[in-house]
């Protein structure tokens, strides 16, 4: 469910208005905006075109619950959609040649980080689990399939070196893939895939903060990492 919306200001005014009550009529939502009928009227229809809202009766308006979990994500306080971390899944890919371990490292060809090396991910999506995001991933991404579980949780704020400047908020659930079954993708638009060793990786000097980390976290007893990382203005 995508709720990416460029609202109006008076828009967010009848979101919030909604969310204290369970129906609220057109009078006294249009009381807290000082607009005509008219005006007022053509941003509730246009809530109602994006299905944030519906009509419950004569002249009586409430949340769809579409509408609800939009209003629930306002800072009530400032009339803004809270800003949130993304979710996403790092893919620790392993298999082991001649009792050495080597994993998929993707080198990512987009921005941001354009040229960096770092493992497979990618963003949850909507009512799915963990796992289903994992194997989906790991398919469109490598062309592979594997054994899946999740080992732990990571949460990385970035920033620009030497600035105050945030640059991401991303929580990851880390999921270790092991016995791969599959032909590896080489490339595709975005990135290019290659069977590496961690030292080797750790050599070059375009690599994502913390790769060593998130990798050992798979054979560690930790659960949960917290950690701030920090990046050139120009990698990102």
């Amino acid at each position: 469910m995508s709720l990416e919306f460029n609202l109006h200001n008076t828009q967010i005014t009848i979101l919030r208005e909604l969310l204290f009550h369970t129906d609220v009529s057109f009078t006294k939502l249009q009381r807290n905006t000082n607009m005509s009928s008219d005006h007022f009227n053509f941003h509730l229809q246009k809530l109602i075109e994006l299905r944030l809202i519906k009509k419950v009766s004569r002249g009586t308006y409430s949340l769809t619950i579409k509408g609800k979990e939009y209003a629930n994500k306002l800072d009530t306080d400032n009339y803004i959609l809270e800003r949130q971390p993304k979710i996403s899944v790092i893919l620790v890919v392993e298999k082991q040649i001649d009792n050495v371990k080597y994993y998929i490292f993707q080198e990512r060809l987009k921005q941001p980080y354009f040229g960096f090396l770092g493992l497979v991910s990618g963003k949850v999506r909507w009512g799915e689990t963990i796992i289903e995001t994992a194997k989906r991933e790991l398919m469109e991404e490598t062309g592979l399939t594997a054994v899946c579980r999740v080992a732990g949780v990571y949460h990385e704020i970035a920033y620009q070196c030497g600035t105050d400047e945030q640059l991401e908020d991303k929580i990851f659930f880390i999921v270790h893939c092991t016995e791969p079954t599959g032909e590896l993708i080489d490339r595709f638009e975005g990135g290019h895939n290659s069977w590496m060793r961690l030292d080797n990786v750790m050599t070059k000097s375009k690599i994502f903060k913390n790769l060593d980390l998130k990798i050992n976290f798979v054979y560690s007893d930790v659960s949960f990492i917290e950690t701030s990382v920090e990046y050139a203005k120009d990698s990102f």
